[in-house]
């Protein structure tokens, strides 16, 4: 595995972590390992490889649409909160995605 995908799977844990804390009180929940789980299994078994476009602009989408939206409203509720706990995650995720 990539260290690209590595580090995206590093960075949608914290943040699945962060909205967990937050939405039901604790580090992971049962729905939110689901949904790290599946994340990890999308990004390991993408096409593009090492390679990869941000998911947002990639032509291929392989999550499916309900798991889109859970991860957009986890991205929604983190991103501009990991600018003051990971920052570093926060630049590189951002990096990415623009």
């Amino acid at each position: 595995m990539s260290q690209r995908i590595q580090n995206e799977i590093k960075t949608a844990r914290v943040m699945i972590e962060m909205f967990c804390r937050r939405h039901h009180g604790r580090d992971l929940c049962e729905d939110c390992s689901a949904l790290m789980q599946y994340v990890e299994q999308r990004l390991e078994k993408c096409p593009h490889g090492s390679g990869k476009p941000a998911c947002s602009k990639c032509e291929i989408h392989c999550y499916k649409p309900q798991m889109r939206a859970r991860i957009r409203e986890v991205m929604r509720f983190a991103g501009p909160r990991m600018i003051l706990t990971h920052p570093i995650l926060a630049f590189r995720h951002w990096q990415i995605n623009k």
